[in-house]
Formats: C-alpha cells, sequence, structure tokens
C-alpha cells in the first residue's frame, strides 16, 4: 500500500460520475470539497456519487470538507478596476461604496480597530501591498508600496497583523452542520491560528456525536508560532502554499513545509501539500 496519498480537488469538470471513476482508478484517495464555492445541492450529488463509486469499485475514497474560513476581501470597484499608484495614499473604508483609486472599501469591519500603524495590507493575493499610515474606529489611511490594478472583490492578507474574526463563520457553521450530516470523513478549517480554533471545531463535532477528523490548514504566520499545540490538537495539517507564500517570505515558504512535514510526521499526523505544487512546471 502506498504511503503517499493523492487529494483532489473537485469542480464541474470532475464531478460526473464517468470522470470522478476514471480519477478514483487512477488513485485518487481523498475527494476535496471546497466550501468556497458550489453549492449544497452540488455538494450533496458529489458525495451520493462518491459514494456509489465507493460501493461499486470497492474502493474507500475519503471525503474532505473543506470550509472557507474568515476571507477578507475587497468591496465593488469603478469600473470593475482601478489602479493603485505607487506612493500615493489610500483610505480603506468599512462602509459599502464603490471603490476608486483614492478610497475603498473591505468585508471586515473590524479592521480599522485591529491595524496599526507600520502594518502591511497585502491585495489580490499579494500583488499590491499598502502600508498603515494611521487609522480610525472606522477608516484605514495606507500608502501604496506595490501598486497595480485593484479589481473588485480581491482577497486582502494580513501578515502581521492580529486579527479579531472567529475562526468559524455563519457560513461556516451552516456548512459543517451539511457536513456532518453528510457524515464525511474529515473537515478542513481554513485561517488557523491556534489550537484553541481546532478544539472549538472538534467541540462541535463531538457534539453532533460525528467521527470527522480536522485537518488544520497552515497559512497564518500566528499558526507557525503555535504549531506544536496546534499539531497536537488536530488529526492532520494540511501546508496551504499559497496563503502562506503571501502572508510570509515566499522562500521561506520550503523551509516551513519540511518543518511541518517533519513535525507531522514525528507525531504520526498526516500532511497534506497543496496548491501551487506544479506551477513553476507547466
Amino acid at each position: 500500500m502506498k504511503r503517499t496519498k493523492i487529494v483532489a480537488t473537485l469542480g464541474p469538470a470532475s464531478s460526473n460520475k464517468e470522470v470522478l471513476k476514471q480519477m478514483i482508478l487512477e488513485g485518487v484517495n481523498v475527494c476535496r470539497l471546497n466550501f468556497s464555492h458550489g453549492s449544497h445541492e452540488d455538494h450533496s450529488a458529489v458525495i451520493e456519487t462518491i459514494r456509489e463509486l465507493n460501493d461499486e469499485l470497492g474502493m474507500n475514497t475519503a471525503i474532505l470538507a473543506d470550509l472557507q474560513g474568515p476571507k477578507i476581501r475587497t468591496g465593488v470597484m469603478k469600473d470593475n478596476g482601478v489602479e493603485l499608484v505607487n506612493g500615493s495614499t489610500v483610505t480603506i473604508v468599512t462602509e459599502d461604496i464603490e471603490g476608486t483609486a483614492e478610497k475603498f472599501s473591505i468585508n471586515y469591519k473590524q479592521l480599522p480597530k485591529d491595524s496599526s500603524a507600520g502594518e502591511f495590507i497585502l491585495l489580490d493575493d499579494g500583488k499590491l501591498k499598502l502600508e498603515v499610515i494611521s487609522t480610525t474606529d472606522t477608516e484605514i489611511a495606507a500608502k501604496v508600496l506595490h501598486g497595480g490594478i485593484l479589481s473588485s472583490k480581491k482577497g486582502v492578507n494580513l501578515p502581521n497583523t492580529k486579527i479579531s474574526l472567529p475562526c468559524l463563520t455563519e457560513k461556516d457553521l451552516v456548512d459543517l452542520e451539511f457536513a456532518l450530516t453528510n457524515n464525511v470523513d474529515w473537515v478542513g478549517l481554513s485561517f488557523v491560528r491556534s489550537a484553541r480554533d481546532i478544539i472549538e471545531l472538534k467541540h462541535i463535532i463531538q457534539t453532533r456525536k460525528c467521527k470527522a477528523k480536522v485537518v488544520a490548514k497552515i497559512e497564518k504566520p500566528e499558526a507557525i508560532d503555535d504549531i506544536d499545540d496546534i499539531i497536537r490538537a488536530s488529526d492532520a495539517l494540511m501546508v496551504a502554499r499559497g496563503d502562506l507564500g503571501v502572508e510570509i517570505p515566499y522562500q521561506n515558504v520550503p523551509l516551513i513545509q519540511k518543518m511541518l512535514i517533519s513535525k507531522g510526521r514525528s507525531h504520526s499526523k498526516p500532511v497534506i501539500v497543496a496548491t501551487q505544487m506544479m506551477e513553476s512546471m507547466i
């Protein structure tokens, strides 16, 4: 039996029975359902198909429900994209507005209170970089260090800001209820910051008398600081290279990846290495 397993994220192109059957026959061990996309109806149909194929093929392909987590995004931008110029000053607000090169909104109302001068704000997977100049209760003034085009609904990363968002959002709790009702094998927790996040999720799972195991997704610097306790609390780790490479210097990602694999093995916990795996091989 091979010790290295394959986790495959399923999407519209890979969710029909024939394609999924071929994937399982070729060696897929875990099917990942990304709850950032798709409806519960879509996921329910895929879960049913996986279980039908397991019965048909005599396989035991596992199902991983990957929760979205507290993802911070920018609001709608004018003309669906504006240019932030190096050296300019921009205001970030918590009210819903149509964004311009001078002012745009974010969906996390507490960010101005969580932020401090000198901290960095990364936009669109790190393509744009801002530095906080000052804050009020509702606004952030920031200097553009690395400019570019900022489009609507782009991701926001905060590499050195301690955010006060809960680890499980309202959407996550609804998705978790669906996943547990469907008896998934694994639940992925995004943007883990401490072992407390894992313990909170496990408490909900145990309260529901479910047997799902928890994968701690390591994509925040705070998680690395608390990694030993996180490993002890979780059932498996995921090295989320994409988000991790935005939050920390990208040249450090391979070193942290090796460290996480080593620590996971020493605790007899599986480690999943995910995203940006073949980017340089295309």
